[in-house]
């Protein structure tokens, strides 16, 4: 099975894709403009995550994934970590919810807070001092399965009903944030993992619950950027490597070799090409308005232009089979 990868990979380069990030430059400055007013203050003091996708949240979160995450003005991370703070409950269910709560307090949704807990993170803040239960959060509503979802029925309908959208940021959240891992945070990893790679990263929940999970398939194949809190199958891969070499798991070569012959054959040159947007079809339920978009967003989601950042995720999967394959081959 390995032979497949390697032959899938036979003329992928190696060499660093060189982009021209010039590009960009200018509609980084606007965003970081934004997030430097009093504007940006106040879209949170409002609503920390609500409007999509023009509010701070959605800003913050196009510069993480551009790896900009030292870009973003330390006054509105340190704003939102504290609206975090005041506005998260920790709890999931609406019976757990205390009766003094106010309206701007809810319980957070688990693909929000392991997002906003990797951006906080990377822009040097102490997120657990601030918020020390997410990380327990986080393993205390991992589903049988292995998974999480964002749909509180699921965890009384199905043990096996999770969502992989509702559970790759808080894996990612949890292995990457740059903290020593517990005994528990590696079992709710190997856990975790285990669900993606029986479904070979690239298939839908078989429950019955959560069966329209499956119509998404096909959409994970197609990489978008940026991805907020959205799946695609190389965000998936990334993740799988990144546990296997950090936590020095087995990797079974069959549960990647689909995946990776698919990102092979579509993008033969190694230039990974954004194929969807992650915002399509999504309003705003807080504004009650239709979504607006922002300048930064518009330009880094181009369909069927070169994305030099998934490029360079693309190439740290590569780079990291490689590791692999010369240290164990057969990934197992």
């Amino acid at each position: 099975m390995l032979n497949r990868i390697q032959e899938a990979l036979l003329n992928q380069p190696r060499e660093p894709v060189v982009s021209d990030l010039s590009v960009y430059q200018a509609v980084i400055a606007e965003s970081i403009r934004y997030l430097e007013s009093d504007e940006a203050i106040q879209s949170i003091d409002l609503n920390p995550y609500w409007p999509k996708w023009d509010s701070p949240w959605w800003h913050m979160s196009v510069l993480f994934e551009m790896e900009l995450a030292d870009r973003i003005p330390r006054r509105i991370a340190e704003h939102m970590l504290l609206a975090a703070k005041r506005t998260q409950l920790p709890y999931f269910f609406r019976e757990d919810a205390p009766q003094d709560k106010t309206p701007q307090q809810e319980a957070p949704c688990p693909c929000s807070l392991g997002n906003i807990y990797q951006i906080l993170c990377a822009v040097g803040l102490d997120v657990d001092r601030e918020l020390p239960w997410a990380r327990g959060w986080f393993l205390k509503y991992q589903l049988p399965d292995g998974g999480l979802s964002c749909d509180e029925e699921a965890y009384r309908a199905d043990p096996n009903s999770s969502s992989v959208v509702g559970t790759i940021a808080l894996l990612e959240a949890i292995l990457v944030a740059g903290k020593k891992l517990t005994k528990a945070e590696e079992l709710f990893l190997d856990r975790g993992a285990k669900c993606l790679l029986e479904r070979e990263l690239r298939l839908g929940s078989s429950s019955i619950h959560n069966a329209d999970e499956r119509l998404d398939e096909e959409d994970w194949l197609k990489p978008c950027f940026p991805r907020f809190y959205f799946y695609d199958v190389l965000r998936g891969l990334n993740f799988i490597l990144n546990w296997s070499e950090k936590l020095n798991r087995p990797l079974p070569a069959q549960a990647v070799a689909g995946v990776v012959e698919t990102l092979s054959k579509r993008f033969p040159d190694g230039r990974v090409q954004t194929q969807r947007y992650s915002y399509e079809g999504v309003s705003s339920r807080f504004s009650r308005q239709p979504a607006s978009l922002f300048s930064l967003l518009e330009r880094v989601s181009v369909l069927e232009e070169h994305s030099p950042f998934l490029t360079a995720k693309w190439q740290r999967a590569v780079f990291a089979i490689d590791r692999l394959s010369e240290k164990n081959p057969g990934f197992i």
